[in-house]
């Protein structure tokens, strides 16, 4: 059987663990996520990557494994407390600017150049401001999201509210979209036209 387990994970992904779990944070990115994040921020020199959802930084800490020395990445997280973790074991990298704020008001109110990849890993960005997401993705980047598998404890009203996501993304114009039954369940859309 073909092994998928990541090779090459992120040196701070043991620390990291060990905070989100002393934490009781229970939602950082599975590991195979974190690989393909890695490969896409890796897949284009000088690009701009923005997270929405830092958590405690496990998936902070895997695009900047696969981000080239002059990448960018800008991660978003409401809660001071499980950013802090992430901002003590990766904020001397200086390719990394964390903002500590409600996403959504951050998606309103940026005013800057496009991301190569926009990971949204929280409401905003995914099932909220989504078209402000999608705006900030450069032509021929990258739109990702995660967690799109249902698990027996999602109330209805979720599991509606991500049938409806899915089968909006997969119509809209100006972009080309894959599901990927894999990692907690992902749906890839790269933009096709400006």
């Amino acid at each position: 059987m073909f092994d998928d387990s990541p090779r090459q994970p992120p040196a701070a992904l043991p620390t990291l663990r060990a905070a989100a779990s002393a934490a009781g944070f229970t939602m950082s990115s599975e590991e195979r996520t974190g690989a393909l994040l890695a490969t896409l921020a890796a897949a284009r020199p000088g690009g701009r990557v923005l997270e929405l959802g830092t958590g405690v930084g496990e998936g902070t800490a895997w695009l900047l494994t696969g981000l080239p020395s002059d990448g960018e990445l800008v991660t978003v997280e409401l809660s001071d407390a499980h950013q802090a973790v992430a901002r003590a074991e990766l904020g001397d990298d200086p390719r990394v600017s964390f903002v500590t704020g409600d996403g959504g008001a951050w998606l309103e109110e940026y005013a800057g150049a496009p991301f190569d990849l926009v990971f949204a890993d929280t409401w905003p960005g995914k099932f909220t401001h989504l078209d402000r997401a999608l705006a900030l993705v450069a032509p021929g980047g990258i739109y990702l999201i995660d967690d799109l598998s249902p698990l027996p404890e999602w109330p209805e009203e979720h599991r509606s509210a991500v049938d409806a996501l899915l089968a909006g993304l997969e119509n809209r114009p100006g972009f080309r979209t894959v599901r990927l039954s894999w990692a907690g369940g992902l749906l890839m859309a790269v933009r096709t036209a400006a």
